[in-house]
């Protein structure tokens, strides 16, 4: 008798290694990206436009502030399956998993681990359930990979601080009700709740973007933004405030990119087998059947990259330098993919009927934010040789 196939997209069976609640997310999202996103995401990919109307359905999943305790109305959940959150996500777009990347742990997280209760209390349950969007500003347009280079700055003006600069490559800025704003004080780095309604707060949706197009990327400016003495996220100083919640969106796009990739490879492995030229399937030649067997190869390591970092996180163990490595081998990996199956696909691989170029672009956006493959390569480098070499 025959041994049973294998699963093409796990070869490894890494999904027996879930506990059954991590099972359950995974085939949560994965039916809602199937019904929900699958069918729309290309034409919303071509028009330049976000799916808004799928954000209700995506905070009623539970997946916004996914792993925030169920006090500050989260759905409590450990880091894997979060993880696992994003990889279906983005098995659908990166740009979906880009919007709750950026809600759940650049916003959501710092709100929960630097804020005040009453902070917590007045923000944290109403973005779990999609009424208060959050953006994070960074990022500047001089600064990019620099971040200690800041010259947002935020002056004591009484019992208020007035915040001005500008920030760059802003994933939610134009959807935003807040933003997690990071400027320069006399007392160093702080971050600061800024609701956009405040006067002096401007956002520019940035166009022609041949990369996450299915996403809003934003410009903020900031004209004498007063806010209160309570907006300042209290709890941390310095460039550990952003650079942790960095590692907390790390983390998730550490599993997302694995999600693009399956998601190709699926789509090469039907092409070629339903494609017949010179009287046989195109699934049927060596040189193809190699590039398949690589990409699987390739996909297998980052899921228990993945799936280990996971472990890691859970048990309070992580590192960055850890992230770095899985963040920097998993967008590799899914870029080099994305590209191979639109060879593959040939002509017909070049529009949004197919995936792959869809993915390969946005890839080449997730390659770049939150830490290039570069600065993940010299953090690996500095923590072998105790070097800093940036």
């Amino acid at each position: 008798m025959p041994a049973p196939s294998l699963d093409p997209l796990d070869l490894y069976d890494v999904r027996s290694l879930l506990s059954e609640e991590e099972r359950m997310v995974q085939d949560t999202v994965g039916r809602f990206v199937d019904e929900k996103v699958l069918p729309i995401i290309g034409d919303c990919f071509d028009q330049s436009r976000f799916p808004v109307e799928l954000i209700p359905d995506i905070a009623g999943l539970g997946l916004l502030g996914a792993t925030i305790p169920e006090e500050y109305g989260g759905a409590g959940m450990n880091g894997v399956s979060y993880g696992l959150i994003c990889q279906e996500l983005e098995r659908g777009d990166s740009g979906l998993r880009s919007f709750a990347s950026v809600q759940s742990s650049l916003c959501m997280y710092p709100i929960f681990a630097y804020g005040s209760e009453e902070q917590k209390r007045e923000y944290l349950p109403r973005m779990s359930a999609g009424e208060v969007i959050g953006c994070f500003g960074l990022t500047e347009p001089h600064g990019g990979s620099d971040p200690a280079n800041m010259k947002t700055h935020a002056k004591k003006a009484g019992d208020d601080w007035v915040i001005n600069g500008a920030k760059m490559w802003i994933t939610n800025g134009n959807l935003a009700h807040i933003a997690v704003v990071w400027a320069q004080t006399d007392d160093g780095i702080r971050g600061f709740v800024v609701p956009t309604t405040t006067p002096g707060f401007k956002a520019q949706e940035i166009h022609k973007k041949m990369s996450l197009r299915a996403s809003v990327t934003s410009a903020l400016f900031f004209d004498d933004v007063r806010v209160p003495a309570s907006a300042m996220l209290p709890g941390v100083k310095g460039l550990k405030g952003p650079l942790g919640c960095l590692n907390q969106a790390r983390y998730g796009i550490t599993w997302g990119p694995i999600g693009a990739a399956q998601a190709c490879l699926k789509e090469a492995l039907a092409y070629t087998a339903e494609r017949v030229l010179f009287g046989r399937p195109l699934a049927a030649n060596q040189s193809i059947q190699v590039k398949l067997a690589d990409m699987a190869r390739r996909i297998t390591t980052a899921q228990l990259l993945s799936l280990q970092l996971g472990r890691l996180k859970d048990a309070g163990r992580l590192r960055p330098t850890q992230v770095s490595l899985a963040k920097w081998n998993n967008c590799r990996m899914a870029i080099d993919v994305a590209r191979q199956c639109r060879d593959i696909l040939g002509g017909a691989g070049i529009t949004t009927e197919h995936s792959a170029l869809r993915h390969a672009l946005n890839l080449e956006s997730v390659i770049t934010y939150e830490g290039t493959q570069t600065v993940h390569e010299l953090v690996v480098g500095r923590e072998l040789t105790g070097i800093n070499a940036f």
